[in-house]
């Protein structure tokens, strides 16, 4: 469904308007296309404290002179003290209201140091100060912190929040490890020779994550249940790609995944999900456990099947979805709620044992308030409040979970693991 309230604040009367009343001014978003792939505009490098990182081999093109950039890079890495805190506010402030229009600002900060208290409070600061300037700069413009200590192994990821394709992603920290990175032989076909299966591939977010494995290389199967088989046919032969047909709540699901695909599989998205809301006092048994079937119990015991079987090969990314409503709660979804939480339990204790002895990662994106045909439904001032409800003042496109979720999958992203990044504006709800 249209957002007419962004489209009017676009037009002059609608931005003399929304400023006299003092409402909010979303800008139009820009985001990745085949004719407009890069935000077109300087990358300017700053600096806060001494830092020993080596920008120069992620290959970013960065320079450390621009009067409009349509990127910042500050390396916050060496800041150690209040007294280098300092430093942050002397870089950015002067160049802040010179950022363009859907620009970006990336921090770059260092992992906290247990045996320096010191050091912990400054590199902890950041994250205050990150989220909230997000909240604060406004026009489209986006603020992430990325926690790094090797920057090669962080270039995959600092290219994805420097990029148009992280439009809908602020606000957000990223703890980059010092792990080996793979660069794929073709970086505009970076899943190339690489099979990615989606659930819950036949519409919605499911099909555009899909769509757009399939247009960074990978050889997609779009398994969804079978009485979506028609549209999962539909959406697999447009891409070239196949069909299953399989309910993700069978017990054996994960065994005629694994039939199904006797070559291996590199990338596992758990998109499938369903909702069945309903206050806890009015929530019948059969409510609470489906969703938590589809939702939860589904994504453990295939996940576990896949890695147990070595359907999964070394090499592979395992991207489950989580939601705000798991992070923050919502009212009338105490299945749903429990259900995403958990999601984000399974992969904050699996992705390091995962990767330990699979070579596998797992991650999770966590959606805000995303344009789709379910939002749709939801009452005028319900669904006007989900898009406003953020630092960007509108909801977000299934494009935007898929580009997360792309940037996760891919091969150079090694070093990303056990991360839950929200995808859904900066919400004003929960962290």
């Amino acid at each position: 469904m249209a957002d007419r309230y962004l489209s009017f604040t676009g037009t002059a009367p609608g931005r003399f308007l929304t400023r006299r009343l003092g409402l909010p001014q979303p800008a139009s978003l820009k985001r990745f296309s085949p004719e407009r792939p890069a935000l077109q505009g300087d990358r300017l490098l700053l600096t806060a404290g001494k830092s020993d990182l080596d920008l120069a081999a992620t290959g970013l093109g960065l320079t450390d002179s621009s009067e409009h950039p349509v990127a910042v890079l500050l390396d916050a890495t060496g800041v150690r003290d209040v007294e280098t805190l300092a430093e942050v506010h002397a870089a950015l402030h002067p160049v802040v209201r010179s950022v363009a229009q859907s620009g970006r600002i990336v921090v770059l900060g260092a992992p906290l140091d247990p045996a320096d208290h010191h050091q912990a409070a400054a590199q902890q600061a950041l994250e205050g100060f990150t989220r909230s300037l997000g909240k604060e700069i406004g026009r489209g413009r986006t603020v992430n912190l990325v926690r790094l200590t090797d920057a090669p192994a962080a270039a995959s990821t600092l290219g994805f929040l420097l990029s148009p394709k992280s439009a809908y992603v602020s606000g957000q920290v990223v703890e980059v490890g010092p792990q080996d990175v793979i660069v794929p032989a073709d970086p505009e076909r970076p899943l190339a020779g690489r099979t990615a299966l989606v659930t819950g591939a036949a519409r919605g977010i499911g099909e555009a994550v899909a769509e757009t494995l399939a247009r960074d290389g990978a050889r997609v199967v779009v398994l969804d249940v079978p009485q979506a088989e028609q549209d999962a046919r539909r959406v697999a032969d447009r891409l070239g790609g196949t069909a299953l047909a399989l309910d993700i709540t069978a017990d054996d699901a994960g065994a005629r995944i694994a039939a199904a695909l006797p070559d291996g599989l590199d990338v596992l998205v758990h998109n499938a999900g369903i909702t069945r809301d309903r206050r806890l006092v009015n929530m019948p048994a059969e409510r609470w456990s489906s969703v938590l079937d589809v939702n939860l119990a589904s994504v453990l015991r295939t996940t576990d099947a896949l890695l147990a079987g070595g359907t999964l090969r070394e090499g592979g990314r395992i991207v489950a979805t989580a939601s705000i409503a798991g992070l923050a709660g919502n009212a009338g979804q105490t299945n749903y709620g429990a259900s995403k939480a958990g999601v984000v339990g399974l992969v904050r204790s699996l992705a390091p044992r995962a990767l330990a002895e699979h070579g596998v990662t797992v991650n999770a994106v966590a959606p805000g308030f995303i344009e789709t045909k379910m939002t749709a439904a939801i009452p005028l001032f319900i669904r006007e409040a989900g898009r406003r409800m953020n630092s960007l003042a509108q909801g977000g496109l299934p494009a935007d979970v898929a580009e997360t979720t792309a940037w996760l999958a891919h091969p150079a992203s090694g070093a990303v693991n056990g991360q839950v990044v929200r995808v859904c504006g900066q919400s004003l709800l929960g962290a």
